[in-house]
């Protein structure tokens, strides 16, 4: 088809182009029903876990895998009468700092002082669902969204390692306590605020602190054990806490790259990734319930059965 048929295709909802939907089903491998679903593409902009630099493809990709979900999501949970996730709301300029919106939600959550044993498990027990997908790249790690203005939703990169995961899970968590039901202003960095909050959430201050004295390489590696985050997120906190010097940051940096673990911390050291079981266990109970075959559950999600399974690992 043309340039011209695929923006038509694009922007007019009302056209049907029955000549055209079939042969897009068969070549893209989505039901002609996918094309016709209701529910809008949002964008996505806000609360990305990326390097600087993606690929504007990669992007566009990655948006639209994630708008599914959404979509999915949206279908699955109005018929399933979810009930309404109840998210706190952490607005910077009341508590004074993003560190002090991770105490604050830690105190709300009721989480134990020192590491936190799996934080999939304490999200999902608070209702947001995690989701997995194959970004296509190493270079974005995860993202949030809503369903129908009231279900959080984070979808987290499958390749990340165990220690990364579990940062961005903490990271994707600031954006929605800290910014979805707030107004910042324009000139703040929320990005450095998710990252101060996933940072303080995942190593208190005041726990941590005394962990972080005296640090060298091995030390880093048993800490990272402990801690469940990777070794460079150790050394960068305990620079942001000033319990080193910069000189000294620069120096363990070096032994990173001497030792060649700068990218890819010891194999030895990774931390096993954490598992989300909620979204899975919904789909398993409503369709147990309903009496669905897989093809039939991944047809009222507008999917081919193939695409359900990967999607959902089921």
């Amino acid at each position: 088809i043309s340039k011209s048929t695929a923006w038509r295709l694009e922007q007019e909802s009302n056209t049907t182009h029955d000549d055209v939907i079939p042969k897009l089903s068969k070549l893209l491998k989505y039901p002609e029903a996918f094309f016709f679903q209701k529910g809008e593409v949002l964008p996505l902009s806000l609360s990305y876990r990326k390097r600087n630099v993606v690929a504007a493809k990669l992007m566009s990709s990655i948006e639209a895998n994630i708008n599914i979900y959404r979509l999915n999501m949206e279908q699955f949970l109005n018929a399933i009468r979810y009930e309404e996730l109840k998210l706190p709301v952490l607005d910077v300029n009341k508590y004074g700092s993003p560190e002090d919106c991770a105490k604050q939600l830690r105190k709300l959550w009721k989480i134990e002082k020192g590491a936190i044993g799996n934080l999939a498990e304490i999200l999902e027990g608070k209702g947001v669902l995690l989701l997995q997908s194959d970004f296509g790249t190493d270079r974005v790690d995860g993202h949030c969204t809503i369903a129908l203005e009231k279900f959080p939703i984070i979808v987290t990169n499958k390749s990340l390692l165990g220690d990364r995961q579990r940062f961005t899970l903490a990271y994707e968590l600031g954006h929605l306590v800290m910014h979805l039901y707030t107004s910042p202003s324009y000139n703040r960095d929320l990005s450095h605020e998710a990252n101060v909050f996933a940072a303080e959430l995942l190593m208190p201050e005041q726990d941590i602190k005394a962990d972080l004295e005296d640090l060298s390489l091995p030390k880093l590696g048993e800490l990272k054990k402990k801690w469940k985050a990777s070794m460079q997120a150790l050394l960068y906190r305990a620079n942001d806490l000033e319990l080193i010097t910069d000189n000294q940051k620069r120096y363990l940096l070096q032994q990173f790259n001497q030792q060649n673990i700068r990218r890819r911390e010891p194999k030895e050291l990774d931390i096993p990734t954490e598992q989300y079981k909620l979204v899975r266990d919904l789909l398993t109970k409503y369709r147990t319930k309903q009496k669905l075959s897989v093809a039939q559950m991944a047809s009222f999600l507008h999917l081919q059965a193939e695409d359900f399974i990967q999607r959902y690992n089921y």
